[in-house]
């Protein structure tokens, strides 16, 4: 980057899309994220994304377990890095070491039936520091099943991470985004609050390293949820794109923090 008078922000956000601008590229609701006030101009607005209605006003709000949480209200500059589907014996550890080496927390929301396969993982996640988040037993779409069977996916999945860990979930994101009224109802009961995103680069769809890299750049703001992947298949882009992003986004000024 050049030295002139424009800011370090203004300098990193047109930067980072210079480099990557030559990229090629179920029965709930499906809605964006509710819209975050902000200060900062060169950020844009967050992509849509999967998950369920967001309340009216919700934004800038404490969540509840009546709505996923959007959003994190920790200081003006903290975002949430989200790492779903895992564990996985292949890219979970090398996500860990790549979180090591920047200092940055994440939450991992774990499929129970993974979680049940590797014990160790579980573990490794845990004592590195890392929040272990409740993602169902078997990544279910929750939107087609009946309040029983959403009550024994959550329930189930804690109870294992719970016997691995020691600790027992206190977040829940619904796979796919697909959020009911037995979803919460099933959070409420077993404690948990519903975490959804604000920031889907589709790293799931391997769309590119650049692509994922240009969306989480572009559309990052202050408070953000950022939605990536360990399991559920090839991660390698996943992790090239997390090598780019978490300097820029440190040299940014923003500091990682779980919901």
């Amino acid at each position: 980057m050049t030295r002139t008078p424009i800011s370090r922000r203004t300098l990193l956000s047109a930067g980072g899309l210079l480099l990557l601008s030559g990229c090629s590229d179920s029965g709930a609701t499906h809605a964006s994220a509710p819209a975050r006030p902000t200060t900062e101009p060169t950020m844009m607005p967050g992509d849509s994304h999967r998950g369920g209605t967001p309340q009216p006003g919700a934004a800038g709000k404490r969540p509840t377990t009546q709505a996923p949480e959007f959003y994190v209200e920790d200081g003006s500059r903290a975002i949430a890095l989200t790492i779903d589907d895992g564990p996985d014996p292949q890219w979970t550890p090398q996500v860990l070491d790549l979180l090591g080496r920047y200092g940055i927390t994440a939450t991992f929301c774990q499929v129970g039936i993974r979680a049940a396969a590797d014990p160790a993982l579980v573990h490794a996640v845990a004592d590195h520091g890392h929040l272990v988040a409740n993602h169902t037993w078997t990544h279910a779409d929750l939107a087609a099943a009946t309040p029983a069977g959403v009550r024994e996916q959550l329930e189930r999945t804690s109870d294992m991470i719970e016997s691995i860990s020691g600790q027992r979930p206190r977040l829940f994101r619904a796979p796919y985004g697909a959020w009911t009224q037995s979803t919460f109802a099933a959070c409420r009961a077993l404690g948990m609050r519903p975490l959804d995103w604000s920031v889907d680069p589709r790293d799931w769809a391997r769309p590119g390293v650049s692509r994922i890299a240009q969306t989480i750049l572009r559309t990052t703001r202050p408070g953000s949820i950022i939605l990536e992947h360990d399991g559920g298949g090839d991660r390698s882009q996943t992790l090239s794109a997390l090598r780019i992003v978490l300097p820029r986004l440190l040299d940014a000024g923003y500091h990682f923090v779980t919901p």
